[in-house]
């Protein structure tokens, strides 16, 4: 499958390319949701029945933005080399990214060590923007430079010395995963101490029985939102544009295809992975992998020149 997405682009009708990817368990009927610490399980009625939240927005962005990571070696897929990212060393070893922190250009490894050299360059090409309205495409710019992942999973640069901290732009990819006619699968278990079973369990002896709930569901539905629209708005140029189009169709197949284990619980996989079509624009179908595998390098490269330092890295040395 070839992937052509200059016609998204071209066509100014189309503002969003929107997929609705059904779900199974790979095992099983149960599953375990996204629980929070002020009420569990995030469970609300609609219209249409009670619904469960089982990957919030801003849990989806963290998974996509790591399906660009090799882990293992500590860098970007070889399929993304290139692209732009901040690199954070401390005394000449790795230690985080903006692709990896949660915060991306706005992570504390990045803003707030002793070395303050990128910060002060960051400051010096965004004080031209202090006065007025944000530029958006002048910003847009600027972090393409530095991270172009942020421009598909939004920033916020919270720093008053950085324009008052107003330098943010919106996701132009959200996505979030909702669980339809759902009910609750109690169960539990035992935590055995077979030395000391009547022992205190505050300090982690002792049995301790504990109680569990997962979920079964009718229908299980991943939401992707790709805004092309806010896209063409940064006004980075043609090349640009179709990067973060192919970035963003990536991030989507590449988790759908192979990082859908949530939790130790939660393991998913689409139901008709074959048959991935937008529902807008209607008939839009999803790349495979292997097509934007073969497509980024070369988009990559015609961005290169847009890029800040050499093969896209820009380096900052952590000092607390």
């Amino acid at each position: 499958m070839s992937v052509n997405v200059d016609k998204l682009l071209k066509d100014t009708t189309t503002t969003r390319v929107l997929f609705e990817v059904e779900l199974k368990p790979v095992q099983g009927t149960r599953f375990q949701p996204t629980g929070f610490p002020d009420l569990g399980a995030a469970v609300f009625q609609t219209a249409q029945g009670s619904r469960l939240l089982v990957e919030s927005a801003q849990s989806m962005a963290n998974r996509l933005e790591t399906v660009c990571w090799d882990t293992g070696e500590q860098k970007l897929a070889s399929e993304l080399e290139g692209l732009s990212y901040v690199r954070v060393e401390q005394k000449g070893a790795y230690l985080t990214s903006s692709i990896t922190e949660a915060h991306r250009l706005n992570s504390p490894y990045i803003l707030e060590s002793k070395d303050k050299s990128f910060f002060d360059k960051l400051q010096k090409e965004t004080k031209e923007l202090e006065n007025g309205a944000i530029s958006r495409p002048r910003l847009a710019s600027i972090l393409f430079r530095y991270d172009a992942n942020a421009l598909i999973h939004g920033v916020f640069l919270a720093k008053k010395d950085l324009v008052g901290g107003r330098l943010r732009l919106e996701r132009a990819l959200s996505a979030f995963i909702e669980a339809e006619d759902v009910s609750v699968a109690a169960s539990g278990g035992v935590k055995n101490d077979h030395v000391n079973p009547s022992g205190e369990a505050k300090e982690g002896f002792g049995n301790v029985p504990f109680q569990r709930d997962e979920y079964t569901a009718k229908r299980i539905v991943a939401y992707f939102n790709l805004d092309i629209e806010e896209i063409r708005g940064f006004g980075l140029g043609d090349d640009a544009s179709r990067l973060l189009v192919l970035l963003a169709l990536y991030k989507i197949r590449k988790l759908l295809d192979g990082r859908l284990r949530l939790r130790t619980a939660c393991d998913l996989e689409p139901v008709a992975p074959n048959a991935i079509t937008a529902q807008r624009p209607g008939g839009f179908e999803l790349p495979s992998l292997t097509a934007l595998k073969e497509a980024l390098p070369g988009a990559i490269k015609a961005c290169a020149p847009l890029f800040a330092e050499k093969n896209g890295i820009t380096t900052v040395e952590f000092k607390a």
